[in-house]
């Protein structure tokens, strides 16, 4: 089977209501998730909001697991947490799977909305001029 055709039926399951988990590669969404160390549970996309981190196909070639930063009618933008620049585009159709949770390497879960990771992930947003730096360190040091 091809990523896709794998994606494809974690979507399926997803939209039977079925929780599903799905390991993630890159760095796009570092520091909040960690590419190759760390997995996503997906549950039915029913509302998407801005601050979302969820699975979608965009620009009409491939799946990205990155978060809203913008909904404008039936057009979202989506941004990695780890991305210093550019942004991906689809329409709300497209966003077929939210994040709830993270996967550690421990097997540990973890809510990614609790109180503290919605603040954090808002003010990494807004340090986006200057996270470049933090992101070399973190790259340097922890990973």
């Amino acid at each position: 089977m091809t990523d896709n055709e794998i994606i494809e039926e974690a979507v399926r399951l997803a939209d039977e209501g079925v929780s599903v988990t799905l390991p993630v590669n890159g760095n796009s969404m570092l520091p909040f998730i960690i590419g190759g160390r760390e997995s996503v549970i997906l549950q039915k996309a029913v509302a998407p909001q801005v601050g979302d981190i969820v699975l979608a196909w965009v620009e009409g070639c491939r799946y990205v697991v990155h978060r809203i930063i913008r909904i404008e009618g039936e057009r979202v933008t989506l941004m990695g947490d780890g991305n210093l620049a550019g942004t991906e585009h689809c329409s709300l159709s497209d966003v077929r799977a939210i994040a709830t949770h993270v996967v550690d390497s421990k097997e540990r879960t973890h809510y990614l909305y609790n109180k503290w990771r919605v603040r954090a992930a808002r003010i990494w947003f807004r340090m986006r001029p200057v996270r470049r730096y933090f992101l070399a360190i973190y790259k340097r040091i922890i990973l």
